[in-house]
């Protein structure tokens, strides 16, 4: 009888037997008992159970304990591990050790995930794809925390957790609901631009190893005379862009709602390593002070042609996760993280991000989380810092001080690593966006000079698709912003959501048939 040649993620299980020494392991519970484990300890075949059974104690608790919190965005995901590789020289830019030679490898691990999906969510809805890079330097660990897309949908991190809320679920119904999702986005014109990349074709990428990945902020960047340059960096797929057609994402997602995970472990299983070139943008404080746009606001891109991308190196991921709970659901990422000569940009929306996402990790984690394994840098270091104790404490520095300044060796500040000073002024308040912010000239540029007419129409038949389940009165404003877009968009969607059955008269009012 042939043997049917499978995916290697469905011989994983095979290959495990195959490699699997003569001798089988003893069951061991996790003390390190040898147990049985045949049958619960009862009295009599028939029962009751003991209370002193210890090891079904042991089993049910830690069942009932072996999920921890989902994250709240990004939930679904898929990993692998691999390194980062210098190809051309940026030293004039950034003294970050990471850079310091061509040919200099450094490890990494890549987190891709959907946004707003659940853990269970199919792999390919229209939602944008995060992008998460860590890098195990000597100098510590790098997080770059970006996403398939270089911009985002809002400047000021005090919307995200509503913006987040409106692409979950109503707290009634828990349902997916559009007024919520048009609302939102529809009051908030900044974030046309994202809205228009997620409804493109690039909304549904082929699997992880097809997209492109962005830092999406704007950072700086110091170099060793202490020069400071803003920076955006990129990673652009080596294997070409690839996306979905809406009817095939639809039947992956009830036929192989897993298919961007397997897809990822299957190419590396099969050698077929995925890999990304590594490029930075930059622009110094004074061209910052002159640029069109606010160089730090996340609805933003530089345009290429004023500010090209320079080479770097190359991501490659060579390596499965050995564990995907160990190595990816506890892989946890943080934009605070930043090495000497990497540091952090007055852009508002990574600003936030410096704080919330150290602080969600410490509620599904627990304040140790960088001691695990995945998250530890990887470098041998006896006593790093004065914290101690804590759920999961894993290295508590010996018998090192735990308090600072003392006077038995504990360690000591780096006075070389300090930032270089710069200035900062203005008066304190809440500042909402400025009703005069162009947040419709980079989308029009979008839609004219990088859309043809295909993907221009597939577009708008998206739009349409989606916007027609929300309420008229949302359906009004959100056209209204399509329109100042370009005129031809806002025909394009009146005539698509009449043809829906929701009418637009020449006044903008709407009604549905």
């Amino acid at each position: 009888m042939t043997e049917i040649k499978r995916n290697p993620s469905a011989d994983q299980l095979i290959d495990y037997k195959k490699n699997l020494k003569p001798d089988c392991p003893i069951f061991l519970t996790g003390s390190g008992t040898p147990i049985s484990k045949k049958a619960s300890l009862t009295v009599g075949p028939n029962g009751p159970i003991l209370l002193q059974d210890y090891v079904f104690l042991d089993e049910l608790s830690h069942f009932n304990r072996e999920r921890i919190p989902e994250r709240v965005v990004h939930a679904k995901g898929a990993g692998a591990f691999g390194y980062f590789e210098v190809t051309h020289d940026i030293t004039k830019y950034s003294k970050a050790k990471v850079f310091s030679s061509i040919g200099k490898r450094t490890p990494i691990a890549v987190r891709f995930s959907t946004v707003g999906g659940e853990s269970g969510s199919a792999d390919t809805v229209r939602d944008p794809r995060g992008f998460a890079v860590k890098f195990y330097t000597e100098e510590g660990v790098w997080d770059l925390v970006g996403n398939n897309t270089p911009i985002f949908f809002i400047k000021d991190p005090i919307y995200f957790p509503s913006f987040i809320h409106t692409q979950k679920r109503n707290p009634v119904t828990h349902l997916k609901d559009a007024d919520m999702f048009w609302d939102f986005l529809s009051l908030r014109p900044e974030s046309t631009h994202q809205v228009m990349f997620l409804f493109s074709d690039r909304g549904i990428p082929d699997g992880y190893r097809h997209m492109n990945g962005y830092g999406s902020h704007t950072f700086s960047l110091v170099n060793a005379k202490d020069e400071i340059v803003y920076c955006k960096f990129h990673y652009k797929t080596d294997q070409g862009i690839k996306n979905l057609p809406v009817d095939k994402a639809g039947e992956l997602s009830a036929s192989n709602p897993d298919y961007a995970i397997q897809d990822l472990y299957d190419a590396i299983a099969k050698n077929q390593y995925p890999t990304w070139t590594f490029y930075i943008q930059v622009m110094t404080p004074t061209q910052a002070k002159s640029f069109k746009w606010n160089p730090f606001d996340l609805t933003k891109v530089w345009p290429h042609d004023e500010y090209p991308l320079i080479p770097v190196g190359k991501l490659v991921l060579n390596r499965n996760p050995e564990n995907y709970f160990a190595d990816i659901e506890q892989i946890a990422f943080d934009p605070a993280h930043m090495v000497p000569g990497i540091g952090a940009s007055p852009d508002k929306m990574l600003q936030g991000r410096m704080f919330t996402y150290g602080d969600a990790h410490r509620h599904r984690l627990g304040p140790n989380n960088l001691q695990l394994p995945v998250n530890c840098p990887f470098k041998e270091i006896s006593v790093i810092n004065y914290q101690r104790d804590g759920q999961a404490t894993i290295n508590n520095q010996n018998g090192a001080p735990n308090y600072f300044p003392n006077s038995f060796g504990g360690p000591r500040e780096c006075p070389a690593v300090a930032p270089p000073t710069y200035f900062v002024s203005g008066d304190v308040g809440r500042y909402d966006v400025d009703p005069k912010e162009d947040n419709f000239g980079q989308v029009t540029l979008f839609w004219r000079n990088v859309l043809d007419d295909k993907e221009k129409s597939r577009l708008v038949n998206n739009l349409v698709q989606n916007l027609s389940n929300a309420s008229m009165f949302i359906v009004e404003r959100a056209v209204k912003n399509f329109t100042q877009v370009d005129a031809d968009l806002g025909l394009r969607l009146t005539e698509g959501l009449r043809n829906k059955g929701v009418l637009i008269n020449r006044y903008g009012k709407t009604a549905r048939l």
